[in-house]
């Protein structure tokens, strides 16, 4: 049995739609971050950087594994699934994994919290980190122009980037210029290990909660902290 330590963000998605599309058994604790329970001592026993998600593999003699791409990572691995077989392909969706964790994940990042969370509205960094998070897209765009997925099959580095991707709207980012990523996020949600994945801890609508208001008052003072 694996625990998934987790709250309602892409990176917590990108861990839970792995879970669901390898049809591993786990149990979910929700961590919610508003709170700052990821803060706490027992916690940061599992994920000392404090942060969502981390998970402890009980098969695995207790194994506490934290940082979402190496949990993808950890996960393909263990399982031989959502990565290829040969070393070409393996190191192909590892290089765009990391494209994802060290791109995609901290411009859009910043993008959302620079457009929505900060309560002084800074139009450079905005526009900074909507362009970058643009120009990100377009190179998934090119790539998805000659491939159905990002490296042959389905796999972790698709699950990685969908998370992030498909809540464009909430950096203020739209995709219209962009084709191959619209068909291919249309894609990735008619999974149903994505779309039960993207429920976890609890069902969200970034582009109309009825708590949104809320929501957002509370990443505002979590972003200042």
């Amino acid at each position: 049995m694996i625990d998934l330590y987790t709250w309602a963000t892409p990176n917590g998605w990108k861990v839970s739609c792995t879970l669901e599309e390898m049809g591993l058994p786990y149990e979910v604790h929700p961590i919610d971050i508003t709170t700052r329970v990821q803060k706490e001592s027992d916690y940061l026993k599992i994920n000392p950087n404090g942060r969502i998600p981390a998970i402890v593999d009980h098969s695995n003699g207790d194994f506490s594994i934290f940082e979402s791409g190496a949990i993808m990572m950890y996960l393909a691995e263990k399982t031989g699934r959502l990565i290829p077989d040969d070393t070409r392909g393996r190191s192909e969706v590892l290089q765009w994994v990391m494209f994802q964790v060290g791109g995609l994940g901290p411009m859009q990042g910043q993008a959302n919290v620079f457009y929505r969370y900060f309560d002084e509205k800074i139009p450079a960094a905005i526009e900074r980190y909507q362009n970058e998070t643009r120009r990100l897209y377009g190179i998934l765009d090119r790539r998805l122009r000659d491939h159905e997925y990002l490296v042959g099959e389905f796999s972790i580095a698709d699950i990685a980037h969908w998370a992030w991707a498909r809540i464009h709207g909430w950096a203020g980012v739209e995709i219209e210029e962009f084709p191959n990523l619209e068909r291919w996020i249309d894609q990735l949600t008619e999974r149903p290990g994505c779309s039960r994945g993207i429920a976890v801890p609890h069902p969200t609508n970034y582009s109309g909660r009825d708590d949104e208001a809320e929501l957002v008052k509370e990443l505002q003072k979590m972003v200042t902290r």
